[in-house]
């Protein structure tokens, strides 16, 4: 199979679900493409690429709205035309997404469990410990209980802080007492995080990008806008799975785990078209000041080194 039918087979499929999600795919093009660019973007140039994904002006402008809105994105107004950039807050998010997305999920362990308990929270401090939490990998194993074997703790602490719910948890670390006790947590770890579910998408993952590695692999010059489509829903999908994945360390997780193979996929598959995917992302996306800035230097850490 050629890339271009590779990649065609791959918009058709993102195009003919029931419901696309505009808003969750401008928010990958500004994580992956704009933020390493400077961080801000015409509106014009996301209604511009955005169309061959299938999604409407109409619908762009909608979901930029909302994600203003919801305090993900701001707009500057210059003339006629509006700009738009991260917030304080949705970088932070975006820092925190970016660390998980393009690192190696390979997780060394102690063994230890931390454990975050907050029984004396109620109704909507309640989720929003869950939800901010959840983004950094924690399980609920039970109903006051949140959980994670290797979390990053300045930046749980910090979430705590500024959520103002640190006074009312209580933080402990923990490890099983026997063979028995860590059967059972094993048990308890595959319930609380769906690990049969992520599993699951990591294969249809896998079946959905493959065919279109084996393409670029065979391509001595991957075409620029074929590659910047690759390498958007590469990420958009891969995303979409490894921000509901706690990045459990080696010990904990079932056997045959397809998160790794998906890992590596991901990773190889980037390296082969990114760069071709920029020169795309270069002629196609405007600043106020004209093209996008030069592409940082964090940039090129992404998947452990981009070659």
């Amino acid at each position: 199979m050629s890339l271009k039918s590779a990649t065609g087979r791959l918009v058709s499929e993102f195009c003919a679900r029931p419901t696309v999600r505009a808003g969750s795919l401008i928010i990958t093009l500004f994580g992956d493409a704009v933020l390493p660019r400077g961080g801000t973007v015409w509106l014009g140039s996301l209604i511009a690429v955005l169309a061959e994904f299938g999604i409407n002006e109409r619908l762009v402008r909608t979901s930029v709205f909302r994600l203003a809105r919801d305090n993900w994105l701001e707009v500057e107004q210059i003339g006629r035309r509006s700009y738009y950039s991260l917030t304080e807050s949705g970088m932070r998010k975006f820092e925190q997404a970016t660390a998980r997305i393009y690192g190696d999920p390979k997780q060394t362990w102690t063994g230890e469990w931390c454990l975050v308990m907050f029984a004396d929270l109620e109704g909507e401090s309640r989720e929003l410990v869950r939800k901010e939490l959840g983004w950094l990998g924690f399980g609920a194993i039970s109903t006051n209980v949140l959980a994670h074997p290797t979390p990053d703790i300045s930046e749980m602490q910090e979430t705590l802080q500024r959520a103002a719910v640190d006074r009312n948890v209580v933080v402990m670390r923990g490890t099983t007492l026997d063979e028995k006790q860590d059967k059972k947590m094993r048990a308890l770890v595959r319930k609380s995080w769906n690990l049969d579910e992520l599993d699951h998408r990591y294969r249809g993952f896998i079946r959905q990008f493959d065919p279109v590695f084996r393409a670029a692999q065979k391509s001595r010059r991957p075409d620029e806008y074929l590659s910047f489509q690759i390498r958007t829903l590469l990420i958009h999908e891969y995303r979409s799975i490894l921000l509901r994945d706690p990045l459990l360390p080696a010990e904990m997780l079932p056997r045959g785990w397809s998160g790794a193979k998906a890992y590596r996929l991901c990773r190889n598959l980037y390296r082969r078209i990114y760069l071709p995917a920029d020169k795309f992302i270069t002629t196609r996306f405007e600043t106020p000041g004209g093209e996008l800035p030069e592409t940082t230097t964090e940039f090129f850490a992404r998947f452990g080194g981009l070659k």
